[in-house]
Parts: C-alpha cells; structure tokens; sequence
C-alpha cells in the first residue's frame, strides 16, 4: 500500500504570511488537520490545528484586547509553522508512514513528489485504512484468536476452519512484533478474523474444537462479546 493512495489529494496550501486567524478558519471551515505553508513552490512549512488553537488559548488566558488584536490582525503562519517538516513520499509505504510517525511523534506529513507537494497525509487518513482493514464501514463478524506461533499452514489452518464452519473469509489479521522472536523462533502473535456469515457462535465453536483459544467474537448484528 502506497502512501499516494490514500493521502488528501490537491491540498489546500498557504503562504507564511496568512494570518493563523484566517488559517484557523480553512482548517477547520475544510475539516482539515494540517495546511502545508508553500510559497513559489517550496514547501516552507506546516501549521496545524494544534498550533493554531495554543495560540488561540494563550489569548484566551491573558483575556488582553491588545493580544486578542494581534492574534486576530497581525499574528501570521509562519510565526507558528514547523519549519521543514518531516514529509514523505508519494510512493513509501504505509508501513513506512506508520514507523515514521511513531519514531517522530508527528501526525501529519506533506506528500512530495517532484520536490513539489502534492497531499497530505495525516491521522485522519490512518484511522480510515484501520477502518477499511476491520471493515468498520460494512457488517463484518470477527473472532480474535489467543497468541500463538505462527509458523507454516496455522493460518491456512485457521481459514480452512472457518470456511468449513460455514463464514465467508473477508481478512486475517496475524497481530504481533516479530522483532521480539528469539532467532529461529517463529513470532507469537494474535490474529484477527474477519467474516461474513450466519452464525458467529458456530465460528466460535469450529475454532475452539480444532485447537484454537477464541478470546473475543464480535457478532456484526450484536454487541461484541468475549468469548466463554
């Protein structure tokens, strides 16, 4: 999964000289997280709706007409901005996007190609490839499978289980950090199952009697319930 596919596209810019006031109001008029600070093409920097709204507070608590002036009539972006932000580009991964925000603590990226910008990436964006993964815009039923070794045919073991029991297989999620497996080991990880079909609890049962310890089964018509 390429960054590109999933970022905002055709990205709302600003200049350095944009009032945050007025920067304020795109973000949140456009539900935005980040607006990149680009001028004669350069990207100069990034301001985001944390920046702008600190900057609000710190009015707010000095509750001075002068300060309240200069935050609404001369307080400018690229007074507040992250300049040179870390960014990526339009074809790294997902997986590289997720590890550099980790290591960064950012939540937001501009999107280069071509030394110009062209998307931003943020945790808006993230949260949505969770959702498209878990199926949260669809009525999908789920089992979470207790931690075990995954080494060769568990997971075609599981999905051979859970077809036979009658679900339809949408995805399988092996869950873990395989850098915590001592060398030779195979990783020790939970694995997420996603499905469609009639009767969850049967889904339950198949897996328990091959073996596998259910720690949770989500019914896409009820509530989630851990399992017995």
């Amino acid at each position: 999964m390429l960054v590109r596919n999933w970022m905002q596209t055709n990205p709302v810019t600003i200049a350095g000289d944009t009032l945050v006031s007025e920067a304020k109001r795109i973000l949140f008029e456009n539900n935005l997280h980040a607006l990149a600070v680009v001028e004669e093409g350069r990207l100069r920097g990034l301001v985001t709706r944390a920046h702008c709204i600190r900057a609000g507070h710190f009015v707010m608590r000095t509750q001075s007409p002068n300060e309240f002036d200069f935050f609404v009539t001369r307080l400018k972006v690229k007074d507040i901005m992250v300049r040179n932000p870390a960014t990526l580009q339009a074809d790294d991964t997902m997986e590289h996007c997720l590890l550099k925000g980790r290591e960064l603590g950012v939540a937001q990226f501009p999107v280069m190609e071509g030394g110009a910008v062209i998307g931003i990436i943020s945790a808006n964006e993230i949260f949505q490839l969770a959702a498209h993964f878990l199926g949260a815009w669809e009525k999908r039923s789920g089992v979470t499978i207790a931690p075990i070794q995954v080494g060769p045919g568990v997971l075609g073991r599981i999905v051979d289980v859970v077809e036979e029991a009658g679900a339809v297989l949408q995805a399988i999620y092996p869950i873990g950090r395989e850098d915590h497996a001592a060398p030779g080991v195979h990783p020790v990880k939970r694995i997420i199952v996603r499905f469609h079909g009639p009767d969850t609890h049967a889904i339950v049962t198949a897996l328990e009697n091959a073996g596998f310890q259910v720690l949770e089964a989500v019914d896409a018509t009820h509530r989630p319930r851990r399992a017995a």
